[in-house]
């Protein structure tokens, strides 16, 4: 039931989301199109095309917005999501809609699009989908003030985690939750003090045995099992028993030492519950891979006249290769052969015993400044970090990515720290949060820290930020060897 009326509060939330997204349109074209010249003659001279030829672009953004809120599991339970991070969601989605909507105006030469309308528009949606959000929890908050609208959880273990989640619950009266009591396990003893008939100033209902009974008399919506590993396989009957009674039951995993993110996944009817510590959602993530395969083409294309040109500079200051090959660590170790533009001798790598008092940073890598083997022109190359061009190509093959941790050298990897290890599990990049904060001015452990909160705080907002940081970085060439 309880589902079922989740379901049908999503489909109106979604409802209004479309509602709200086709009224901004409107709106965004009459105040450009109506308003604006009357009041802002200077800046907005002429109206619009007649909005009948905007009416044709809305199925086109609703689409991409409905398709964008369900991909983002914007209709998910939000009881106790902040407030904050679900205005974070709606820019998310207004963003990646806007800029997806202008790339099809693009690619389908729509050119009566024009761009103030489509910031007017974006900055309407945002306005109303956030002012939507506010008004949805503050009215969920005073429905549940006035006691509607709960859910009414039984706890299953006596222990000091379920008197932890009783506490944490009865803390966050918005989220719509009530603990009805406690069940205590079969043969469990006085726990911490606790009455037999009662546990954390809450009533315990009964025992394990009893659990049938209970369910059958109480109204309960949830049953939260706070057990050890050991215990769970006790309660396998009370799991079944939830299942037929078609009330949720859920477990409370505790695992102290872990501190990756726990996953609740699905193979083939098989439930899987993952640890991880790298990103894991699917659409950010493709968003990432799309930029990726979309930047380095049309970098690819645009630089092709200066690759041309560094190419035969390369090829004239010293004799050798244009390109330096070399078998570099991605993803998870994963072996690579890394591009670049030659900036040293021909055969530098096997002068690196020679040069090794050079070194200028602590740990398993190599950096020197003044490095004898890097010649006039390579020295220029790696200032402007333009050696690293031709490593697009490795972002098309798909064994890196615009930003990341930097990739090593299989001889580093094998010297790391069992918790420098952590940074291969996301893919390499161009860049990264170590070659905007100063590069070879920094120490090894400090780079493997900046690598690893990479990873832990990734977002394509992050990438976005790195990107536009890299560049005055790359222009000054601040921090190079």
């Amino acid at each position: 039931m309880l589902k079922e009326r989740a379901r049908a509060v999503a489909y109106w939330v979604w409802t209004m989301d479309i509602v709200l997204t086709a009224v901004a349109f409107v709106l965004a074209w009459w105040l450009r199109s109506g308003l604006a010249p009357r009041l802002l003659p200077g800046l907005f001279p002429t109206e619009l095309y007649p909005f009948s030829r905007y009416l044709g672009l809305l199925p086109l953004v609703l689409f991409i917005w409905s398709v964008l809120l369900l991909s983002r599991e914007a209709y998910t339970s939000h009881r106790t999501l902040r407030l904050i991070d679900e205005v974070r969601q709606v820019v998310q989605v207004v963003a990646i809609g806007t800029l997806a909507l202008a790339a099809c105006g693009w690619m389908l030469r729509l050119d009566f699009v024009s761009r103030p309308f489509l910031v007017l528009f974006g900055s309407l949606d945002l306005t109303l989908l956030a002012a939507e959000k506010l008004v949805l929890r503050l009215t969920a908050r005073t429905v549940r003030r006035h006691g509607l609208n709960y859910r009414t959880l039984l706890i299953v273990g006596i222990n000091h985690r379920a008197e932890e989640m009783a506490r944490i619950i009865s803390d966050h009266p918005h989220w719509g939750m009530k603990v009805r009591g406690f069940i205590s396990p079969n043969g469990a003893g006085d726990p911490a003090g606790a009455s037999c008939s009662e546990f954390a100033g809450l009533p315990v209902l009964g025992t394990a045995d009893e659990l049938p009974e209970i369910l059958e008399q109480e109204v309960i919506d949830e049953v939260v099992f706070v057990l050890s590993r050991r215990q769970l396989y006790e309660f396998e009957e009370s799991f079944v028993l939830c299942s037929e009674l078609g009330i949720r039951a859920r477990v409370a995993l505790y695992f102290p030492h872990i501190k990756a993110r726990m996953i609740l996944e699905e193979l083939e009817g098989i439930p899987l519950l993952t640890f991880t510590t790298t990103p894991a959602a699917p659409f950010p993530l493709f968003i990432k891979q799309l930029g990726d395969m979309v930047v380095a083409t049309l970098a690819l294309a645009l630089l092709s006249p200066l690759l041309l040109l560094i190419a035969v500079a390369v090829k004239l200051s010293s004799p050798g290769p244009v390109l330096f090959r070399q078998t570099r660590c991605g993803l998870n170790g994963r072996p690579f052969t890394l591009l670049k533009f030659r900036t040293m001798v021909k055969g530098a790598e096997h002068q690196l015993e020679r040069v090794a008092h050079l070194n200028q940073v602590q740990g398993p890598a190599f950096k020197a400044r003044h490095d004898p083997r890097v010649t006039g022109v390579g020295r220029w190359l790696r200032r402007l970090s333009l050696d690293e061009l031709p490593q697009l190509v490795n972002v098309l093959r798909g064994e890196m990515s615009l930003v990341g941790p930097r990739p090593p050298i299989p001889e580093e990897v094998a010297k790391y720290e069992r918790w420098q290890r952590r940074r291969l599990s996301m893919k390499p990049g161009l860049t990264c949060l170590w070659q905007i904060s100063g590069r070879n001015h920094i120490d090894f452990d400090r780079w493997m820290e900046l690598d690893l909160e990479y990873i832990d705080s990734w977002t394509p907002l992050l990438d976005f930020k790195i990107l536009l940081k890299t560049i005055p970085v790359v222009l000054t060439g601040r921090g190079a060897s």
